[in-house]
């Protein structure tokens, strides 16, 4: 029993990683269920068997990626005098860093960039609206919170800072993947948060 499960376990793996190679060489909506078996050496019954169709297999593909450690980032936002501004930019420059390192994350994201979100791949776009929607109300929680400490300035509010955060990374990280990555991801994108940080702070008082 044990080897029957470790056999489909590896069978599931390999399934996943001919997948990302197929949907991303030539796009989702121009690949099959077909090509996918094809590329893993299994038959079209061992893919469903495991998977209902496409979409299934891209938000797999998705589920697999390690995400940001959330809930540390949550209990340190929650500390009454929260550095807000300083544990935001560094979480945001990590997930630059991370995404300009790992090749594996660069192609899966390609493949949800491109990829069709209507008819059987509408599951892909409400998933991913689902996790836009928590990022905002996290993020949003910690603007207001540097606004309770006085920190944010007045030409904010919690909402349009915590809109613009997520406006500049999804844009440096689109324009990247998508655009031949032309620039330098980590250290242009550091200096681009860096600037928009800069932006948030409440002026400084005159001297």
């Amino acid at each position: 029993m044990r080897r029957t499960k470790d056999r489909a376990k590896e069978t599931r793996e390999q399934i996943l990683l001919s997948a990302e190679k197929v949907f991303y060489e030539k796009g989702v909506a121009h690949a099959s269920m077909e090509d996918v078996a094809r590329a893993a050496g299994v038959t079209r019954g061992a893919i469903y068997w495991h998977f209902a169709n496409r979409a299934d297999l891209v938000l797999e593909l998705y589920n697999s990626l390690p995400m940001p450690q959330e809930e540390l980032i949550a209990r340190e936002l929650e500390a009454e005098n929260a550095d807000v501004f300083g544990v935001l930019e560094r979480v945001g420059r990590e997930w630059l860093e991370l995404l300009a390192a790992d090749e594996h994350r660069q192609r899966i994201l390609s493949i949800l960039l491109r990829c069709d979100h209507t008819g059987e791949f509408s599951v892909i776009s409400e998933r991913q609206n689902d996790l836009d929607d928590e990022h905002m109300q996290v993020l949003e929680a910690a603007f207001a919170k540097a606004e309770g400490q006085g920190k944010l300035g007045s030409t904010w509010t919690p909402r349009s800072a915590a809109s613009m955060l997520r406006w500049v990374i999804k844009g440096l990280c689109s324009e990247w993947l998508l655009f031949g990555r032309r620039f330098d991801l980590a250290g242009e994108g550091k200096e681009a948060l860096h600037r928009l940080f800069a932006s948030y702070a409440l002026p400084a008082a005159p001297g």
